[in-house]
């Protein structure tokens, strides 16, 4: 019984680990932009992620404006409702705005430097700047589409039942057989 639960530990630890990318390991503080701004305090190493709302390419640098949402086990945002607030994550370099377009999802990793606020729509809105050690920008999410089969007891029934038309399941298809030759000159 001690065998097997110190094999179950050791297999989801490693499990954990293995999943979130080599760049964005390490220990971070459990905090959220929103909560940052609350508490006003800088200076703490943060993961966070979110969507990419605006991006600001500077002259020694490139601030990303994101949307933040909960990040999973392996760092990258949840597909849930934002409620995290928004962050800035700038870092120095040039990173193109038709590559970091809006609505791709990014995981930040860095240092809390600074407060800011923004114009959102007429409304002045504060929130934290990062100062970026990485701006890992995640691959698209592929959506697959399942359609369903039909029923067993469809396949026996006939194909008007259920809707489904594939005559081919339940006829047999033509065979083809050649063509007689028909008789020319001097055959």
């Amino acid at each position: 019984m001690k065998r097997l639960s110190i094999a179950v530990i050791l297999s989801s630890l490693s499990v954990g680990c293995a999943s979130v990318p080599k760049p964005l390991g390490g220990e971070y503080l459990p905090s959220q932009p929103r909560a940052v701004v609350e508490a006003g305090r800088n200076g703490g190493p943060v993961r966070w992620g979110g969507s990419i709302i605006a991006v600001e390419p500077e002259a020694e640098r490139t601030c990303i404006q994101v949307l933040a949402r909960e990040l999973g086990p392996d760092a990258r945002p949840r597909l849930r409702d934002p409620d995290e607030g928004r962050f800035v994550a700038c870092r120095a370099g040039f990173y193109d705005p038709e590559v970091f377009t809006e609505g791709r999802e990014v995981t930040v990793t860095g240092i809390v430097a600074a407060m800011t606020t923004r114009v959102v729509g007429e409304y002045p809105y504060t929130m934290p700047e990062v100062a970026a050690d990485v701006i890992y920008l995640w691959p698209p999410r592929v959506e697959y589409r399942y359609e369903p089969l039909p029923p067993t007891w469809a396949l026996w029934f006939g194909p008007s039942w259920y809707g489904w038309h594939h005559h081919h399941l339940w006829h047999p298809r033509p065979i083809h057989r050649p063509r007689p030759r028909r008789s020319g000159r001097g055959n």
